[in-house]
């Protein structure tokens, strides 16, 4: 095993993740918008962020697709792996090095420090619109990053695939709709709880559960469980052997080792 595991929550599913020596951003979220708020800080801003090796987007939503915010990163050059409709909003905000990537479809970043490979493997989703997660493997060390999908079947292809799980972060505030008839589009906290007695990861962290639309909002458009305890209690009875472990934005999680 190569390096530290460790995952550092900016805010709702946007985390920092060092594995086997590299960094990653997961969908990126810096500001805020009418009806769209994290409902908790914001623990970084852009310009604080640490040098990137790669970021992940897993859909353009702008509460995981920041771009007009994080166009002020440094680097234009850092790798950009993202779901399909991402590439040329992407582009558009002048990332230079941008790959699609689609289901079960992998790519492998260059390493220039000794670090040894780092590997990304998008993973199916289902969301409101087209969404892929993604599986990060490095220094003998595997994360998956859900995004904000539904629990769909073909998560249970990830067992097979990927037997060892170290960190799995996951959404679980089971969002819904109210003008589409309280459609479900991101899975609940027993949905989450039901992925991981799949995946059986070492740890697990929930995200994408204190998001509000404001108090209008929340009323009119959306309806989602804001408490991930919720998520906590029903691992602790589908998958007892997964360390649940709620982080706070800004707090840093070591992950074995």
């Amino acid at each position: 095993m190569n390096g530290q595991l460790a995952v550092t929550r900016i805010t709702h599913s946007c985390h920092l993740i060092e594995i086997g020596g590299w960094t990653l951003l997961t969908d990126p979220w810096f500001s805020e918008r009418p009806a769209h708020h994290p409902g908790e800080p914001i623990a970084s801003s852009v310009a604080d962020l640490p040098d990137l090796d790669a970021v992940l987007i897993s859909h353009h939503h702008y509460d995981h697709c920041d771009l007009e915010a994080f166009a002020s990163y440094r680097d234009k050059d850092v790798p950009m792996i993202v779901a399909a409709p991402v590439v040329e909003r992407a582009r558009k905000a002048g990332f230079r090095h941008v790959r699609a990537l689609y289901p079960w479809e992998s790519t492998r970043l260059d390493d220039r420090a000794g670090r040894g490979e780092l590997t990304v493997t998008a993973i199916p989703a289902r969301h409101k619109v087209y969404e892929v997660t993604f599986v990060v493997q490095g220094g003998g060390q595997t994360v998956y990053f859900a995004g904000d999908t539904l629990l769909v079947p073909e998560l249970k292809e990830l067992a097979g695939r990927f037997p060892d799980i170290d960190l799995l972060l996951v959404p679980t505030n089971g969002l819904r709709l109210r003008p589409l008839f309280n459609r479900q589009v991101v899975m609940s906290a027993q949905d989450a709880a039901t992925l991981t007695s799949w995946l059986k990861p070492r740890v697990a962290v929930p995200h994408h559960y204190a998001y509000t639309s404001g108090r209008l909002g929340d009323r009119l458009i959306t309806k989602s469980d804001r408490d991930p305890q919720n998520f906590v209690r029903a691992v602790h009875v589908t998958a007892p052997g997964t360390d649940v472990r709620v982080i706070a934005p800004g707090e840093r999680l070591t992950v074995g080792g």
